[in-house]
């Protein structure tokens, strides 16, 4: 997969300077992703000469962005060459979230290690926004702080939620699990931090792209929590829509005369595959970690239990089929809490996208990363940022 590097704006010449900070973040991406990492082992995977991209390096050892660890594999014939990481120290994205249950933010470093992390269970459903975003910060200055402590340098925040983000605004429009709307996120959260808010599906499908196993360029990425969400990735990028909201696939009617949805519309398939209506119509009530709950009971045989998950995965294979008819995707992958339901939750799904589709995508697959992933691609795409253009954002 190739990595989005620095690019100029548009009409601005492909300069030498141009050239040179694309090829210092194709170092920065080698070193973050693969190492520890020689030069020549870095030459060979950029298909740089080993001079140009020692320079390179040099410079990135310089901005604190790369750490020489001493020699590579010292029993090695012939004189070995230093061992180059990201740095430990220095730039770190933080990612952040708002959950209609919970709040929760983290500090990644430039080789994608979380270095602090913390989360609060919280009904967000109706509050106002700015006690939540309040409660949020405290969360964010807790992650930085300990950051800090270990020498770390915060250089970005990007914050997801469960709702339809302006493009390249920081106003959510509408984000119905939580009746927000018409909020700007950066009026309402204390920050000195290069800010981004987007959509939770959409830093979802980013992490299932960056840190997905055998993830391929192109798919739909389906975040199921309390809301449903989904998110398209083409040739390695994520498809945003003119206004951003492309993706709601929570809303799509799959029964026209079912029930009212927060939205305004009726018979969504949030109404039948969302974490709230499988708990409700397993028997569920009120309690901590209900999703285990229900992956527990299924798995000892729970007949209440595998029929609301058969019923929800019937709704969302419904859902599903006209994206997949129009977009073609080469693979769906299920994340988010549901995630964990996906043995009870595939059965009825795929043989719904079977019977429905003309030419199905190549299978279902299940994300690793489940209910961390918009958290996780929060945090990630700030981190990106420093990889992307080390000298603009970096340095």
């Amino acid at each position: 997969m190739t990595a989005p590097l620095y690019e100029a704006r548009p009409g601005t010449p492909d300069t030498q300077q141009c050239m040179r900070r694309r090829n210092l973040s194709r170092v920065m991406h080698s070193v973050a992703a693969e190492g520890p990492l020689s030069r020549a082992a870095v030459a060979r995977h950029i298909g740089l000469t080993r001079a140009a991209v020692s320079t390179l390096v040099d410079e990135l050892i310089r901005l604190g962005l790369i750490e020489e660890l001493g020699p590579q594999r010292p029993g090695r014939v012939g004189r070995p060459g230093s061992a180059l990481v990201a740095s430990r120290r220095g730039p770190a994205g933080v990612g952040a979230e708002v959950g209609v249950d919970h709040l929760a933010a983290c500090v990644v470093d430039l080789s994608g290690e979380i270095r602090a992390r913390a989360e609060v269970r919280v009904a967000n459903r109706g509050r106002e926004p700015g006690p939540v975003l309040g409660e949020l910060a405290v969360l964010i200055r807790q992650v930085t702080d300990q950051a800090e402590q270990e020498g770390l340098r915060p250089s970005g925040l990007a914050v997801a939620v469960p709702g339809l983000v302006a493009r390249d605004t920081h106003t959510v429009v509408r984000a119905s699990n939580l009746d927000w709307h018409d909020t700007d996120i950066s009026a309402l959260l204390p920050t000195d931090l290069p800010l981004t808010v987007d959509n939770e599906a959409n830093f979802g499908a980013l992490a299932e792209l960056w840190l997905g196993n055998d993830t391929p360029a192109d798919f739909l990425h389906v975040s199921a929590e309390i809301g449903i969400g989904a998110a398209l990735v083409v040739d390695g990028r994520l498809l945003r829509g003119t206004r951003g909201f492309a993706g709601e696939l929570g809303h799509v009617p799959v029964r026209p005369e079912g029930p009212v949805c927060p939205c305004g519309g009726r018979g969504c398939v949030e109404q039948y595959a969302g974490e709230e209506a499988v708990l409700r119509a397993a028997g569920i009530g009120p309690g901590e970690d209900r999703v285990g709950l229900l992956a527990e009971r299924a798995a000892e045989g729970d007949k209440d239990v595998r029929r609301a998950l058969r019923g929800a995965g019937s709704a969302l294979g419904v859902a599903l089929t006209g994206a997949v008819n129009l977009l073609d995707p080469r693979a769906v992958v299920l994340g988010g809490a549901l995630s964990r339901l996906a043995p009870w939750l595939l059965p009825t799904l795929e043989r719904e996208l079977k019977r429905r589709t003309a030419t199905p995508a190549d299978g279902v697959m299940v994300s690793r990363l489940g209910p961390d992933g918009p958290l996780l691609g929060a945090a990630h795409s700030a981190v990106r940022a420093v990889l992307d253009d080390p000298v603009g954002v970096g340095g």
